[in-house]
């Protein structure tokens, strides 16, 4: 069976890259699942889990947002704004940061629609991160 040629870059560097299955991904119009011989796409991300499937086994991945590259002769790439794997996300850290992002969000009546879209962009990030974390690393 032909594989994937699978690749994650952040403003940090490369997060993933290895040949692969296949992989979900959180995509705006939905969760989508690439396998071998899918047709060229591009996409935008939005923050969720992405996971990466490799000989039976699942890799998760808690992506913010970002563009999604298919294109001929089984290449994908992720270009995300953020990525971390499970066993790299601080589940407390990350519930603390949704705490501050839902409070600041609740105390600012007159928020602006820019700033509104930002906390609520935090909180989505920080929702994925604590689901992939939970998830992947048995934590409760």
């Amino acid at each position: 069976m032909s594989q994937l040629d699978f690749k994650i870059v952040t403003p940090e560097g490369v997060t993933y890259d290895d040949q692969i299955d296949f992989v979900t991904i959180p995509t705006e119009a939905g969760a989508i699942t690439v396998y071998p011989e899918h047709m060229p796409l591009v996409s935008l991300l939005k923050p969720g889990e992405l996971i990466i499937h490799k000989q039976g086994g699942e890799v998760g991945v808690a992506v913010s947002g970002g563009i999604l590259e298919i294109r001929q002769e089984n290449k994908v790439y992720i270009i995300a704004d953020t990525a971390e794997r499970a066993e790299h996300i601080d589940v407390e850290r990350a519930e603390a940061a949704r705490r501050r992002a839902e409070e600041l969000l609740k105390q600012q009546k007159d928020v602006a629609d820019v700033d509104f879209a930002r906390l609520e962009a935090q909180i989505e990030k920080e929702l994925a991160r604590i689901h992939i974390g939970r998830k992947y690393k048995n934590v409760k």
